[in-house]
């Protein structure tokens, strides 16, 4: 791809919306959950029951719902000898993922969102 798309696509992106892509956002597994708790912002469940829903690997899953936890996108909870997942209270977080997935509706940024994700996959 030439520099002068690969620009463009940087350019064009909210600076934020791409630094949360780029960080954070950066699997298509990922994506799907991030639309998940968007849709389920109440949502506390364990990584198998969350796999499920996405119709995903449990393990995958498990991994990828530990890194957003990391990040704090999302939260991670012990419940007895269970861990739980819901998406953080923060609303800077809650409003970057509004912004994320309504931007997602896009098929323009969403082509540009790909484009990020199987950059950063190399």
């Amino acid at each position: 791809m030439d520099q002068d798309l690969v620009g463009r696509l940087m350019a064009e992106m909210d600076p934020d919306l791409l630094e949360f892509l780029q960080t954070k956002v950066n699997s298509f597994l990922k994506w799907d959950l991030i639309r998940f708790f968007y849709e389920n912002p109440h949502t506390t469940d364990t990584a198998e029951n969350i796999a499920r829903y996405a119709g995903r690997n449990p393990e995958t899953t498990r991994a990828e719902l530990e890194e957003l936890a990391a990040d704090g996108v999302l939260v991670e909870n012990r419940l007895g000898d269970m861990t739980v997942y819901s998406l953080s209270s923060d609303p800077e977080v809650r409003d970057l993922v509004r912004r994320f997935v309504e931007a997602s509706e896009d098929r323009q940024f969403r082509v540009k969102a790909i484009y990020h994700i199987i950059r950063g996959m190399r």
